[in-house]
């Protein structure tokens, strides 16, 4: 077949097990879109959020559908009316139906020097939110803000993006991850029975940060005393408690554009914590729902 490529799909929505490797026309680069040669793509859980069909109101899906937001790789068609960028430049951005040999980016920035194509997919949705959340939560320099579930791809940028800024961190995550959140410079204290005690007693929280969606917004509120000093990324019953969803993506290229700042003077890592094929998605998938990350999971091609 001319054009074609192998790309990661699913035709209805449903588990990890609908995701299948099929044989695909070459998607091309429109007005204002950069196509690249995929070399990794990011794992997200809005990935598997959007192949069980949780969120068609902020993600409409067209069945069969292709998989992925995240990606790096390299350039090979610029689109009408794009500057600054040409084949063969190495970038990282998000787009669409990224778990595959070729896919279109609708905002991308150039990758930092010494960054992998693996390490750069791991970064864009992951740093946007980061950005996002902490700018809608309202936390200022010299304040404290507390991250539940802390460890995995978006609380890793939330820790090293608020220490930058001055702000410090009280994380929540499980017991092995606590020296990581340590080494991110982070307060760490585990989740699970008396918690909310263990976070009282670091000290005052002026705001809060839920990541993983484990049932704990009400907490969060009693804590911080402000439902809108309190902000998740993660359970979507937030809003009964009077505390903000944040699901939709603010200003990608500016976000890469700051990303690719703070890698490169060596503010901010995630590292890589799991590499799957383009035939492991369902896999990837599964381990990404399981929770416990440490960085971050991307998929090679």
């Amino acid at each position: 077949m001319v054009g074609g490529m192998k790309r990661v799909s699913f035709a209805e929505f449903g588990g990890p097990d609908v995701l299948q490797l099929v044989d695909a026309e070459e998607p091309h680069a429109g007005p204002g879109q950069v196509r690249i040669a995929v070399r990794a793509a990011g794992v997200n859980p809005v990935d598997w959020r959007i192949r069980e069909g949780q969120i068609l109101g902020a993600h409409p899906v067209e069945l069969p559908s292709g998989v992925g937001l995240d990606a790096s790789g390299v350039v090979d068609e610029v689109g009408e009316g794009v500057e600054g960028v040409e084949v063969g430049d190495h970038v990282f951005g998000e787009g669409s139906s990224t778990y595959a040999e070729f896919a279109v980016l609708s905002a991308w920035a150039r990758m930092p020097g010494g960054l992998t194509f693996e390490e750069a997919a791991g970064y864009p949705s992951v740093v946007e939110t980061a950005l996002r959340i902490i700018r809608e939560v309202g936390v200022q320099p010299g304040q404290t803000l507390l991250v539940s579930g802390a460890s995995g791809g978006v609380g890793s940028a939330v820790l090293q993006i608020a220490r930058e800024r001055g702000i410090t961190v009280f994380g929540t995550a499980g017991a092995a991850n606590q020296d990581y959140l340590r080494s991110l410079g982070a307060v760490a204290t585990t989740y699970g029975e008396g918690w909310v005690e263990r976070v009282r007693r670091l000290g005052h929280v002026d705001a809060a940060l839920d990541l993983a969606g484990s049932g704990v917004i009400r907490e969060l509120v009693e804590l911080t005393e402000d439902p809108r000093k309190v902000v998740s990324i993660a359970d979507l019953d937030a809003p009964e408690f009077g505390v903000r969803f944040s699901g939709v993506a603010g200003s990608v290229p500016e976000a890469l554009a700051e990303a690719a700042g703070l890698i490169s003077r060596g503010k901010l890592h995630i590292p890589v914590e799991k590499s799957y094929t383009l035939a492991e998605a369902a896999a990837a998938h599964i381990d990404s729902q399981a929770g416990h990350t440490r960085g971050r999971r991307v998929v090679v091609i």
